[in-house]
């Protein structure tokens, strides 16, 4: 079976996508496919949504701020952090349908 998927629509200025899309999308940047998200890997993903400076500062700040057992990666259960940090700093809404 297909798995749909749609353009990222976006509000105010804002990217909106649902919190499927924002797991989907997040591990495109999983590079030695984990299932965590590292600083590197989430410095790749502010690069490329966000695109500026200081990409490797900006990810140490979040990892420190969604990485709730403190081992430096990004897993599933932490997830939900970084999407309200997403939302709340990086111009993204996510969407709980």
């Amino acid at each position: 079976m297909a798995i749909k998927t749609r353009t990222y629509s976006v509000v105010d200025d804002k990217r909106e996508m649902t919190m499927d899309e924002f797991k989907r999308w997040l591990k495109k940047f999983d590079d030695d496919k984990d299932g965590r998200i590292s600083r590197d890997e989430l410095a790749d993903a502010i690069r490329v949504s966000c695109g500026g400076w200081f990409t490797g500062r900006k990810s140490k700040r979040i990892i420190g701020s969604v990485d709730a057992d403190r081992n430096g990666f990004i897993d599933d259960n932490e997830i939900k952090n970084l999407a309200e940090f997403a939302e709340k700093y990086l111009n993204i809404k996510i969407l709980y349908l």
